[in-house]
């Protein structure tokens, strides 16, 4: 392990539970723990997983007018996003590209906060100070607060025995409680396809609240092979490998991230970074893939049409647990994005036979209220 790698709060909890760790964006992680990547998954699925994802940003934006400000920079609607609610929100670039994809919540009038990605944090962080006005102020919280993410059908049970009003939150609310005496910030969201949670904690509480929680029967640690095995099979795009700079919201299917009072015609149509750019024709598309054989896919292969011409590649790929089968995701050219085509992936050269499916590959299951 390098020396320059960074610790989250709960490293040590990690290291005591056995889990084998790995450098993932600046920071000594683990990728899986005795119960292994498979086991770990389905965990999930059936009970409660506990993820650490304090390598993750989280930046306060307060000042009157901040939600105003913060739009220059995104596609979404912040204006009138009520306190208590959070949207998944992007950074463009000036072509449409984007910088990066986080989750924005409204704390009060006058305040946000942002989750960003971990190998994007420090350049969200240039980006905001660079572009918002000097009557915002920006608070990163780096290293004074940890991240949790409670996932699974018994997330609900689990966080209710602490703070019984969590069980009344859907999806994608946002509330200031205290939980096992800590001031926390919870969201009933995630990115595993599941009903849960995610938890701002002090990050010197964050080992004695992860202990809590892991005291409960439900609840087992689990690493980052099964968080990105979770996320492929919800469809989700993870930063740096289905999106990066050279991706526009619509190539990778977030056209739906764009609100609509942003689009042409809307209340408040453009107005952040790239809007002109976004309104062409598409020449590709993110799409799911499924292997007609068990042969994996990985990311990076090659992806052709029946006569063998190139027409786009893989950017995640593995063996989705829940699904049973291997699965894939991939930019393919737009006349081939239609449900049902039939391509093929170079897997060393070879041949696989792959159909293009509609996602998530396993229903999403997040709680929207009774029915």
């Amino acid at each position: 392990m390098s020396d320059n790698l960074k610790h989250t709060p709960l490293h040590a909890l990690h290291l005591e539970q056995g889990a084998r760790m790995v450098p993932f964006a600046g920071y000594d992680m683990p990728v899986q723990y005795p119960l292994g990547v498979m086991k770990e998954h389905l965990h999930t699925r059936a009970q409660a997983g506990l993820f650490d994802v304090s390598h993750m940003g989280q930046i306060r934006l307060s000042g009157a007018g901040v939600a105003q400000a913060l739009e220059q920079l995104v596609p979404v609607d912040i204006a009138d996003l009520p306190v208590g609610l959070q949207r998944y929100a992007l950074f463009t670039n000036e072509t449409g590209g984007i910088l990066d994809d986080l989750m924005v919540a409204r704390m009060a009038e006058d305040e946000l906060m942002l989750v960003v990605n971990a190998a994007c944090k420090d350049a969200d962080l240039a980006h905001l100070r660079a572009h918002l006005g000097q009557d915002v102020t920006i608070e990163p919280l780096f290293e004074a607060r940890a991240l949790l993410a409670l996932q699974g059908p018994a997330a609900v049970t689990v966080l209710a025995r602490l703070a019984p009003e969590v069980a009344d939150m859907t999806f994608m609310q946002y509330r200031s409680l205290e939980l096992a005496g800590q001031p926390c910030y919870v969201s009933r969201s995630g990115y595993t396809g599941e009903d849960g949670y995610e938890i701002s904690v002090p990050a010197e509480a964050a080992e004695a609240f992860a202990r809590r929680l892991l005291a409960e029967p439900e609840v087992t640690l689990i690493g980052l092979g099964a968080r990105d095995s979770l996320r492929l099979e919800a469809g989700l795009c993870l930063y740096g490998h289905d999106m990066n700079t050279q991706t526009t919201p619509a190539e990778a299917n977030l056209g739906w991230a764009i609100s609509k009072v942003r689009r042409p015609g809307g209340a408040r149509a453009g107005g952040f970074p790239g809007a002109e750019a976004l309104g062409g024709p598409l020449k590709r598309k993110r799409v799911g893939l499924l292997p007609q054989e068990r042969t994996p896919v990985r990311e990076g292969c090659s992806v052709t049409d029946a006569a063998g011409e190139t027409i786009g590649e893989v950017c995640s790929g593995g063996f989705g647990p829940s699904l049973g089968g291997p699965l894939a995701m991939g930019y393919l050219t737009i006349e081939h994005c239609e449900p049902g085509t039939l391509v093929n992936a170079l897997v060393r050269g070879k041949p696989v036979p792959m159909k293009v499916v509609t996602m998530p590959f396993v229903p999403s299951r997040y709680y929207r209220g009774k029915a």
